[in-house]
């Protein structure tokens, strides 16, 4: 008999791994729930077009969906310390963003603290949108924020706003200096760094 793992342990094992569920999976991929059921209990096979949709669509390649079940199905032990003035330090226009925590790949969520330049909407371009949902809390100084459905709202100091990041939206000054910022941004995306990165680059 062969030693060869199976595709649904496969599956199986790379859901535990990353904490998703089958209705996780079903709308990273757009393949059915009651298909994968079916895979990960040997009920049936799958194209290899099938194959192709479900890695790009977890944003893995076929050899990562593939591998056999390490033989540990506990969660991934992944940390990473970002010291004082440690980051990516990205400067634009309207802000200066230090990215932390970079050397994790394929982060569900993107932390960063921004310094917040620019001071007049006009000045500021289109707003920005981007995939997944944002988190902001202002350390420093006051912003009003602009988004697409809503007036905008002035924040100070230990003000906070939550909210969907595919809404046009921009963050302006409007304190006596700059205002500093710390963003948590997340989504399916797997590489929404890499995203954030070329959306702000000049």
């Amino acid at each position: 008999m062969s030693n060869q793992p199976k595709l649904g342990e496969c599956l199986r094992a790379l859901r535990r791994r990353h904490g998703w569920t089958l209705q996780d999976v079903n709308q990273r991929t757009g393949v059915a729930v009651s298909t994968l059921s079916k895979v990960e209990n040997d009920q049936m096979s799958l194209t290899y077009d099938k194959l192709l949709q479900i890695s790009e669509g977890l944003g893995i390649n076929l050899a990562e969906l593939l591998a056999p079940p390490t033989g540990s199905e506990t969660a991934l032990a992944r940390r990473s310390i970002s010291r004082p003035g440690e980051g990516l330090l990205q400067v634009t226009p309207n802000y200066d963003y230090l990215y932390l925590c970079t050397e994790l790949q394929r982060k569900r969520m993107v932390p960063v603290v921004a310094r917040v330049k620019v001071r007049d909407i006009a000045e500021f371009g289109p707003l920005v949108r981007h995939s997944g949902e944002e988190f902001i809390y202002v350390l420093e100084g006051a912003i009003v924020v602009h988004t697409d459905h809503y007036a905008p709202v002035r924040l100070e100091k230990g003000g906070s706003i939550y909210i969907d990041s595919t809404m046009g939206h921009a963050y302006i000054s409007v304190g006596e200096g700059d205002a500093t910022i710390i963003g948590v941004c997340s989504s399916p995306e797997p590489d929404l760094e890499g995203t954030l990165r070329s959306l702000f680059a000049t």
